[in-house]
């Protein structure tokens, strides 16, 4: 912006760390207020300020937006004090890379041996996650997820089983457990993997409170203590590292211990491991055994990352096929040549972060995903990306196929874990647990 007494959505919401639409309600609602400037809603540095007084826990998060001479502006004594408090409190309470093992899995990422290690996965949709650790060399027993069509997706791509099903209802829980012990067969389960939602979080005074929206969260941590897995994989937005200034991290670490696991986290970019991607997630790894916990050491420097255009170049002009995901959507002539004029890394509508953004040719791909109909725009051509071309950009093989309407295949896309970052986090455990000798 030009006028920097005012802040955009974005940047405040970038700032605070929560999402575009939770601040685009405060300014709806006149909590926190603004004034239009070309048409685009604006909040200045005083209206924060007052917002911040009266909200003392709303999330500060660092950003490449501001300087640290700006941070002492921005951040409201109130907020500072409260800050210093839990920082006192509670030590730093924002979680860092500097206890992260990191391990060299280069050498094992053609044809990975067998591995007689087991994983169940939970809220696993797709199978985004199970996919990679399944090419890792490990062995799915069951997948867990309520989302019909990505039921039928697992199904048709897996050999091991599928529960479909709310994770909280009792029966789905004991028809899950039956599942994984008929599946063992005697055998220990080695990991359980999951991708949590994260929404529950809430602080009052000091402390996380209970919010109901947390239950997946208790269910996950309820299903690691029930199966006592060797190890748990939980993946998360990279934004869950800032919640409520790491606290939200500093919880999940602590509850894994009070079962008996010792948890590390790192952020992961999966362009780092031949994804054509540039997705970050927040990974931990735990294992009860007092073992190493190791991270996969990123292959790929940024100047050999895998282009948008290297993975999808031969999908431009293949004509229309249902059964291999690969439909183009047709637009409004209007709509394509907006899409057609768009500048590659810009998004066709304002307040939207990567919906309806235009992929880079030749740069690893911004971040893939589905948002209520917005989907990624083609670098070349005058629409939006396919089912398929979605696909190739998180990693999945061809021969991985969707199910259900396009618009519920978009969506079992743009939420999956890329399988190639699976498939690095399968061989660091497997390192792990010393699974190479």
């Amino acid at each position: 912006m030009e006028n920097k007494d005012f802040f955009s959505i974005d940047e405040i919401s970038t700032k605070l760390g929560v999402s575009v639409k939770s601040i685009r309600r405060l300014v709806a609602s006149g909590e926190l207020q603004s004034v239009k400037i070309r048409n685009l809603y604006r909040v200045s540095k005083e209206a924060l300020d007052l917002y911040l007084q009266k909200n003392t826990y709303v999330p500060i998060r660092q950003s490449s937006l501001f300087n640290s001479d700006e941070l002492g502006e921005f951040e409201s004594p109130t907020k500072r004090r409260t800050r210093k408090s839990i920082e006192s409190l509670e030590g730093n309470s924002l979680i860092t890379d500097d206890n992260v093992k990191w391990i060299d899995i280069s050498t094992k990422w053609e044809n990975p041996s067998k591995s007689e290690m087991t994983f169940v996965d939970l809220f696993c949709g797709a199978g985004g996650l199970s996919k990679g650790l399944e090419m890792s060399g490990l062995e799915g027993i069951c997948g867990l997820d309520w989302f019909k069509e990505a039921c039928m997706t697992y199904n048709r791509n897996f050999d091991h089983p599928f529960v479909n099903g709310d994770i909280k209802d009792k029966n789905v829980k004991e028809l899950f457990y039956q599942t994984v012990k008929e599946q063992l067969n005697g055998r220990e389960l080695s990991i359980v993997a999951g991708g949590f939602p994260c929404q529950g979080f809430s602080m009052a005074g000091n402390r996380i409170v209970d919010d109901p929206r947390n239950s997946l969260y208790k269910e996950l941590i309820e299903i690691v203590e029930y199966l006592k897995p060797q190890y748990v994989i939980c993946e998360n937005v990279k934004g869950l590292r800032s919640m409520l200034n790491g606290m939200v991290e500093k919880k999940i670490i602590e509850d894994f211990k009070s079962i008996g696991y010792d948890v590390k986290v790192a952020v992961l970019c999966a362009a780092d491991y031949y994804t054509p991607q540039k997705r970050e997630r927040v990974i931990f790894i735990g294992n009860r055994m007092g073992r190493e916990n190791y991270h996969p050491k990123p292959i790929l420097k940024a100047s050999e990352y895998i282009t948008t255009g290297q993975a999808i170049e031969d999908l431009m002009y293949r004509e229309e096929d249902k059964n291999f995901n690969h439909v183009p959507t047709k637009h409004r002539d209007d709509m394509a040549q907006k899409m057609l004029a768009l500048p590659e890394g810009e998004s066709l509508y304002k307040g939207y972060s990567d919906a309806w953004k235009k992929c880079p040719w030749d740069e690893a791909s911004c971040t893939i995903k589905e948002n209520h109909g917005g989907v990624n725009i083609h670098p070349k051509l005058p629409r939006v990306l396919t089912a398929r071309e979605m696909a190739r950009l998180q990693s999945f093989p061809d021969d991985f196929i969707f199910e259900g309407p396009k618009n519920k295949q978009l969506v079992q896309i743009g939420n999956a874990v890329p399988p190639l970052l699976g498939k690095a986090i399968g061989l660091a455990v497997r390192y792990s647990n010393d699974d190479f000798k």
